[in-house]
């Protein structure tokens, strides 16, 4: 239950953001939030992070149903809280930029991810990037610390000897 919880709730605030920033940056000048450390910038990415892959939005979009079906697959056999919010962040940001990719223009496979927040020499980004950077680091500290998605400990050689 987790698992889906964070899921649905960022990718339903990554979503309102998008929204958000549609309708209140469109034709703007950048906004400053927290003067140039971050502002807000919209820009649309047909491509993959960093705005690479600009020509391959088709396959981006298609490896990302891939992914979305992996980690599904995958948050069937988690038993720990920590697992649960990696891969419910890390599902939440791949679907966030899928729903954009399926839903705005040009049109389903081809649409364009809204990015809208801006740090100095860093490529424009939005809610659903920063939760899979996050999802990510939990499911990396978990496997750094030996926990299994189950949430038991790793075993190494030396401990079942």
């Amino acid at each position: 239950m987790l698992f889906a919880a964070v899921a649905a709730v960022m990718i339903a605030i990554d979503q309102v953001a998008k929204v958000l920033a549609v309708r209140h940056l469109a034709g703007e000048p950048d906004r400053e939030v927290v003067g140039e450390l971050l502002q807000l910038h919209l820009t649309y990415n047909p491509g993959a992070a960093f705005s690479l892959g600009t020509r391959f939005t088709v396959a981006i979009t298609c490896l990302a149903c891939v992914a979305t079906l992996v980690v599904l697959w995958t948050s069937r056999r988690v038993g720990s809280k920590v697992w649960a919010i990696g891969l419910g962040l890390l599902l939440a940001g791949i679907d966030g930029n899928l729903v954009d990719r399926m839903l705005r223009e040009p049109g389903p496979f081809k649409g364009h991810v809204v990015d809208f927040l801006m740090l100095p020499n860093w490529p424009v980004f939005n809610v659903a990037d920063i939760c899979i950077n996050v999802g990510v680091g939990l499911i990396l500290l978990q496997v750094l610390r030996g926990v299994n998605l189950d949430g038991s400990r790793a075993t190494t050689a030396e401990e079942s000897a």
